[in-house]
């Protein structure tokens, strides 16, 4: 595992994620919730496409200012969970599930070739079929998109499976 992987402190042991199976979450899950503190106190969360880089770093990106932006300034350090696979199962009162929380630390300010690597990944994650359009349309836009890294500080993962 190329990230650093850590369920010590998850409660239900017999529900851990193999190593393995984070790490396709990560790469594959289709959205994530990046959680903050928000300006004013309090919590702040909000779903938002992301792309994993293989090693270390998770890069979302959005507008060059708004609330989110804030609230990282305010507090680098966030919580970005992704769920993967999920089945109610109502008649067990139960739900199988697959997640994972990444506990991270926003990074802004990058430098241009690593904002357009950041949306290459994005491009080949979300629209691979669409790549040389896509990066037309990245290049037009690039001034007004701002890239976060989230450098991976540490993921843990949990999965219920349902047997019937």
């Amino acid at each position: 595992m190329r990230i650093p992987y850590d369920n010590g402190a998850v409660r239900r042991q017999d529900r851990l994620l193999p190593p393995e199976a984070a790490e396709a979450l990560l790469r594959t899950g289709e959205y994530g919730v990046l959680s903050m503190q928000a300006e004013q106190g309090g919590g702040y969360g909000i779903p938002l496409s992301y792309v994993w880089d293989g090693a270390g770093s998770i890069y979302i990106h959005c507008a060059p200012e708004g609330r989110k932006l804030r609230a990282l300034e305010r507090c680098a350090e966030a919580s970005f969970c992704v769920v993967g696979r999920t089945e109610v199962h109502p008649a067990l009162f139960t739900t199988a599930y697959e997640s994972i929380v990444v506990r991270c630390r926003a990074v802004r300010g990058l430098p241009p070739e690593e904002r357009m690597h950041a949306l290459e990944l994005l491009l080949a994650k979300y629209s691979p079929d669409d790549r040389e359009v896509g990066m037309r349309y990245a290049a037009k836009s690039f001034h007004r998109t701002e890239i976060v890294r989230l450098e991976i500080l540490a993921v843990s993962g949990k999965s219920k499976v349902v047997r019937r």
